[in-house]
């Protein structure tokens, strides 16, 4: 949610970080909406104030035992005039909060502009590409032939987009995840948290998936989203408080199931478990004081990209141009790990800052010096644990289809050393 009252003060600037996303201005008619909504409310204030006088007026004529019949009159006509502006206010209010939550953040300064992927800038690539002696396999058919990686079986159970993983691929699976939970709350200070994997409308609009992402997400029939990343109840643990200002940072991690329904995906990566509609993510929340949030979105991307390269993973950071930053971000850190099998970078993490975009919508603040403050909101994924196995399963493959466990790994899959 974007604040009414800077809009108010600079409606151009408003729209030009609206251009920079493609976007019409709007920012003039949000404030002529705006003074007619404060128009509004400045007569009905004044219309409520008469009525209070009439209704003295009539209590003093009664006791006199005076007629009070047109007093009465024009109290019912105030009456009405009332109803009309608390209506009228309200229909400006809703149709300029409509108008506010269907915007996306406010681009940092940093970000370059552009108006697609193609325009993402590298800020650094870690590692070397791995040379191979053989031509390589992508994940699915290395999976397949170690008979460990099963899309028909779950086809029959859940239909496309989903996988059944057996044995060592399903222990190398909770072996990631494990490692990259240890790693975030052992030395990034993070807080392990187990979270609802369904949550309602409130949360949902306050970490900014609805109104904008409904399509993309499941709902149940009792009204509940199944959550398509363990951000939103995370970020949405401080939904509606008034943090102390010592509590801050708070740090927290999370390894869920994550669901999305991928609508906007239909023909991309139908191939093996790249887009599924149910994977495993260790997640990433930071909640800091506005002035810490640049700091906050470093140390939070570097956590991340730790877990690669203690993996072993060549792995590249990308800063987001305007058009590809996600709605609710200000700014973000893409990290492509390199697939030898598909011979592409793919994104592996993405970690936003936004700001107080997020804040706004869960009305979440913190107890500053001069009063309650807007606190800001980070994320990103520390790693998506199913991309994380197909980088680790390419680029550890041997010839005879087998794959080694990075060294890392080995204590959490039991001193298992290769797969196959």
């Amino acid at each position: 949610m974007h604040d009414l009252k800077a809009l108010r003060a600079d409606p151009a600037a408003f729209d030009a970080a609206l251009a920079r996303r493609g976007l019409s201005p709007v920012g003039q008619q949000l404030v002529s909406d705006d003074e007619e909504r404060r128009a509004a409310l400045a007569a009905l204030q004044d219309a409520q104030g008469a009525r209070k006088a009439l209704a003295k007026e009539i209590g003093l004529l009664k006791r006199q035992k005076l007629d009070t019949a047109e007093i009465e009159a024009k109290a019912v006509a105030l009456r009405d005039q009332i109803a009309g502006l608390e209506e009228r206010a309200n229909t400006i209010q809703t149709r300029i909060d409509d108008v506010l939550k269907s915007l996306p953040n406010r681009l940092d300064a940093s970000v370059p502009d552009g108006k697609s992927e193609d325009e993402n800038v590298v800020v650094h690539v870690r590692g070397e590409k791995r040379e191979f002696a053989f031509e390589t396999k992508q994940h699915f058919e290395l999976g397949e032939a170690l008979g460990l990686m099963d899309f028909p079986t779950a086809a029959k159970l859940s239909g496309t987009r989903f996988v059944v993983l057996r044995g060592a691929l399903a222990r190398l699976e909770r072996a990631l995840g494990q490692f990259m939970l240890d790693t975030h709350t052992t030395e990034f200070g993070y807080s392990e948290t187990s979270v609802p994997l369904l949550v309602n409308d409130e949360a949902m609009y306050g970490t900014d998936k609805l109104p904008k992402f409904a399509e993309d997400s499941f709902r149940t029939e009792d009204g509940r989203w199944l959550i398509p990343t363990a951000e939103v109840p995370l970020t949405a643990s401080v939904m509606g408080d008034i943090l102390p200002a010592d509590a801050l940072p708070i740090r927290m991690t999370a390894l869920s199931q994550c669901f999305r329904s991928e609508a906007g995906s239909a023909g991309r990566d139908v191939r093996g478990m790249l887009r599924q509609h149910q994977f495993t993510k260790c997640e990433l929340v930071s909640v800091v004081k506005p002035e810490d949030s640049d700091a906050e979105h470093e140390r939070m991307t570097q956590a991340a990209e730790t877990v690669l390269e203690r993996l072993g993973i060549t792995f590249r950071r990308m800063l987001l141009c305007a058009g590809d930053t996600g709605f609710g971000a200000a700014k973000t850190f893409d990290l492509e790990a390199w697939l030898p099998g598909q011979k592409a970078w793919r994104e592996i993490s993405s970690c936003s800052n936004t700001r107080d975009f997020q804040a706004r919508r869960m009305n979440a603040r913190y107890r500053a010096e001069n009063g309650p403050a807007f606190v800001n909101t980070l994320n990103g994924s520390g790693l998506a644990v199913g991309r994380t196995m197909i980088a680790v399963m390419e680029t550890y493959q041997n010839e005879d289809g087998s794959i080694d466990i990075p060294e890392v790994l080995r204590p959490y899959m039991g001193g298992l050393n290769r797969i196959g």
